[in-house]
């Protein structure tokens, strides 16, 4: 599986294979002075806007579609999104669905994975305790693992943001995206290559890529926060860790407030409901940790919208 290349071509050569079962999300140009930001026009790439509430179903459908599945169905372990996702895709496609997610997951997220009709597990406090007992279940049944971000599948099929975003707005200097175990931002620096200037964000509790980047290689990091449950794993994929080296341009940290902050402007000027994790990239403008130059072409990805909790509402 890992000898399977992820690049421009494959992600090209992948989406026509999706595109039926996936939303391609709008394109939203803001004003920034609206939230006080010292830039002319920002460009939101509205990808809470996906079936199931993220990116997620673009990198389960193909897992999914790249092979025959077996008649154990599928496995994922997630946060929550994934699982979604992967419950989701399973659900169109017709195929048995087993969902592993840790105490932490949103209610929302459990609600919709239940919804979708696979069989749901929760236990373990974090991401990797969800992923341990997945890998049991996976060798007692024989069923396909789709993994969050580890395999190459997931990081073509999360890639194919970046292909929509360059045909919606081929004129952006820069792309602000979210990371937790790197396969969204790990397929977007695939597609770009370079292109465009790719700025990971992280909160501080979990400064997975981060870290990784400083010490030269995937290490373990802490995996506490907000966004705990879509930001969170102890260490970053290996497959894409060599392409953020490439790809990725800049890493910067963001607090639990400033994703608060940000998850309450995004309501309160645009009337988008993100979770954390789906607001963090938003909040590295807004908190200053990401400078724009003058007339730097600026696009965020606003990536989910699966709460914990609407307190940000009031």
């Amino acid at each position: 599986m890992t000898s399977i290349s992820v690049d421009r071509a494959a992600i090209a050569a992948n989406y026509p294979k999706i595109a039926p079962y996936i939303r391609r999300t709008p394109v939203m140009a803001v004003a920034g002075s609206d939230f006080g930001l010292p830039v002319g026009s920002l460009q939101l790439k509205l990808e809470l806007l996906q079936h199931s509430g993220s990116f997620k179903p673009r990198g389960a459908f193909t897992g999914l579609l790249a092979g025959k599945v077996p008649a154990a169905g599928v496995v994922a372990a997630s946060g929550g999104n994934h699982g979604a996702a992967v419950a989701y895709a399973a659900m169109v496609l017709k195929v048995p669905a087993k969902i592993f997610v840790p105490s932490i997951a949103a209610p929302m997220k459990i609600a919709k994975i239940k919804s979708y009709g696979a069989d749901l597990v929760v236990g373990g406090d974090r991401y990797a305790d969800a992923l341990a007992a997945s890998e049991v279940w996976l060798k007692k049944s024989g069923a396909l693992a789709i993994h969050a971000y580890d395999q190459p599948e997931t990081l073509i099929g999360q890639g194919s943001v970046g292909l929509e975003l360059e045909e919606q707005v081929p004129e952006i200097d820069t792309l602000l995206v979210a990371v937790g175990g790197g396969g969204l931002i790990g397929g977007i620096a695939a597609w770009y290559g370079g292109k465009v200037k790719v700025v990971a964000v992280e909160p501080e509790a979990a400064p997975t890529l981060n870290m990784a980047l400083k010490a030269g290689k995937p290490v373990e990091a802490p995996a506490g926060g907000i966004a705990a449950d879509s930001l969170a794993p102890k260490m970053i994929g290996s497959l894409m860790f060599p392409i953020a080296q490439k790809g990725v341009a800049e890493s910067v940290l963001v607090t639990d407030d400033a994703i608060r902050d940000a998850q309450k402007a995004l309501w309160e000027k645009l009337r988008l409901v993100a979770e954390p994790g789906g607001a963090a990239a938003f909040a590295a403008l807004l908190s200053g940790r990401y400078v724009p130059k003058p007339r730097e072409k600026v696009a965020v990805l606003v990536c989910g919208s699966n709460p914990t909790s609407t307190d940000f509402m009031n």
